[in-house]
C-alpha cells in the first residue's frame, strides 16, 4: 500500500467535520490546508481559535500546525482535496447540495490544469447517486484526478475522539489504487476489519442508513417511553433489559425528549424524501420523524397538570444545545418547547453551559441566566443533559425531566417525561 505521509491534504469547509477532519490528519503527521469561504473563520483557525464548542478540538487546534485559506488555488499545492461542505436540508426535507456542488465545481476548476494525481474525497453528506450524478462528471476529462466517497460518522461532542479511533471505515471507490491512497491517509491496511470498500452509491448509503437507523432507535425507545409512563413502569430499566440483549445494545435507548442536531433529524428526512423520489414511501422513518416532532410538546402537557396556566408564568429551562458537551442548537429539542411556551403567554428563563450566544440569536426576547436563577422559576424543564445538571439543588422546585437527570428527582414536584 502505498504510503501518504509525504503528500499534503486540502480540507474544503471547515465547520465541525471539516475542521475535525483537518485536525485529526494533521495530528496524524500530515501536512493539512483547510480552506473556507467565510475569513473571519479561517482568521480564528489561522489563530488557534475553534469557532464552536466541541471537546478536546481547540486544545488540539493549538497543537498541530495547519494552514488555511479562502483561496481555491491552494488545493494546488496538495495532493488529495477532502470535501467537507455542509448539505443542510431544504425545508421539504430534502438536501441542499448547492453549496458543496459549488465546492466541487471551483475545485474542479482549479485542477482542471494540473499535470500530476489528484485525489478528490467526497465526505460531505450526500444521497445516493451524487458522486457519481454530479461529482465524477465535473472531473471526466481529468486524467489525473480520481474519487472516492468517505463519509464521516463524527459525533457532535466527541468528534475528535471518533475521528482518530473509528469504528469504521467507508471506503467508496471504483479503482482500488485509489482505495488504498485513500486508506493509506488513515495509517489504516486495507484488511483491518473495520475497514469497508464498497461504491459509490452504497458509501453514500451505508451514511444515511445508519442516521435513520439510530433515529428509529431514539423515537421507539421514546414511544415505548410514553407507554411505560401510562403503565407506571420506568422505560430505563425496560431499556437496560433490553441493552443485555447483544442484538440490541444498550446505545441510544435513552428515552426523553427527542433527537436533534444537524445529521439525525436532516439526513433522515432527506431519505425519506430520496425514497418518495424512487415511489416508494417509507412509512416507518416518517413516523420516526413524526414522533420525534411530537415529543418535546409532551412536556408541557405534563408541565400543565401542575400548572394548567402558563400565562404570565416565569418556566426555566436547562440546557439549550441538543446535546451535551456541544454548542449546536440546531433542531434542539429547546426551540419547540420554548416556541410553545411563548405562544402560551409564558416568560422564558434559560440557562446552558455553551448554548447561550447561539440561542441568543434565535431567542433575543427570552431571559438568560444562571442555573440557580432558572431553578427559582415558577417550573423548571430540563431538556439537555449535561453533567453539571446532576450537581444542582433541586429542592423547592416543579420539574418536569425530558433527560432523567438523577439530582432532578428529589425536586419538590417531579415529572419524567417517559418514567
Amino acid at each position: 500500500m502505498e504510503k501518504l505521509c509525504e503528500k499534503t491534504i486540502s480540507v474544503i469547509g471547515l465547520g465541525v467535520v471539516g475542521l475535525t477532519t483537518a485536525v485529526g490528519f494533521a495530528l496524524k503527521g500530515h501536512s493539512v490546508i483547510g480552506i473556507d469561504v467565510t475569513p473571519e473563520k479561517v482568521m480564528g483557525i489561522a489563530d488557534g481559535i475553534n469557532p464552536t464548542y466541541e471537546k478536546g478540538l481547540g486544545k488540539a487546534l493549538k497543537k498541530v500546525k495547519l494552514a488555511t485559506s479562502t483561496d481555491f488555488e491552494q488545493v494546488l499545492n496538495s495532493d488529495v482535496s477532502f470535501l467537507c461542505v455542509g448539505t443542510p436540508g431544504n425545508a421539504n426535507g430534502s438536501i441542499n447540495s448547492r453549496p458543496m456542488q459549488e465546492a466541487a465545481e471551483q475545485l474542479a476548476e482549479q485542477l482542471k490544469g494540473k499535470k500530476s494525481s489528484h485525489l478528490v474525497v467526497v465526505r460531505s453528506t450526500v444521497v445516493p447517486g451524487t458522486t457519481e450524478g454530479k461529482i465524477i462528471p465535473l472531473f471526466r476529462d481529468m486524467q489525473e484526478v480520481r474519487v472516492c466517497v468517505n463519509p464521516e460518522f463524527l459525533r457532535e461532542g466527541t468528534a475528535l475522539e471518533d475521528f482518530m479511533a473509528p469504528d469504521r471505515i467507508i471506503i467508496g471507490e471504483d479503482n482500488r489504487r485509489q482505495g488504498d491512497m485513500l486508506l493509506g491517509l488513515y495509517n489504516c491496511t486495507a484488511d483491518s476489519s473495520h475497514v469497508l470498500r464498497t461504491n459509490f452509491r452504497t458509501a453514500e448509503m451505508i451514511k444515511y442508513t445508519s442516521n435513520a437507523f439510530l433515529a428509529t432507535k431514539i423515537s421507539f425507545i421514546n414511544e415505548i417511553g410514553n407507554i411505560c409512563k401510562k403503565l407506571g413502569i420506568d422505560v430505563y430499566e425496560v431499556a437496560k433489559g433490553m441493552g443485555y440483549d447483544k442484538r440490541i445494545s444498550k446505545d441510544f435507548l435513552r428515552a426523553g425528549v427527542g433527537f436533534g442536531g444537524f445529521c439525525l433529524p436532516k439526513d433522515t428526512a432527506a431519505l425519506v424524501m430520496h425514497a418518495k423520489e424512487t415511489g416508494y414511501t417509507p412509512k416507518i422513518l416518517q413516523e420516526v420523524l413524526q414522533l420525534n416532532k411530537e415529543q418535546p410538546l409532551r412536556m408541557l402537557e405534563l408541565l400543565k397538570i401542575h400548572i394548567p396556566s402558563l400565562k404570565d408564568k416565569t418556566i426555566g429551562i436547562l440546557g439549550l444545545s441538543f446535546k451535551p458537551d456541544s454548542d449546536d442548537t440546531r433542531e434542539s429539542r429547546a426551540v419547540p418547547i420554548i416556541e410553545a411556551l411563548l405562544k402560551e403567554g409564558a416568560r422564558v428563563r434559560a440557562y446552558d453551559p455553551q448554548a447561550i450566544p447561539n440561542f441568543q440569536k434565535l431567542f433575543p426576547q427570552i431571559e438568560y441566566s444562571s442555573a440557580e436563577e432558572v431553578l427559582a422559576s415558577d417550573a423548571t424543564l430540563i431538556i439537555t443533559e449535561w453533567d453539571e445538571f446532576n450537581h444542582l439543588d433541586y429542592g423547592n422546585s416543579i420539574v418536569i425531566d425530558g433527560r432523567k437527570i438523577e439530582a432532578a428527582k428529589r425536586a419538590k414536584i417531579y415529572e419524567g417525561i417517559c418514567w
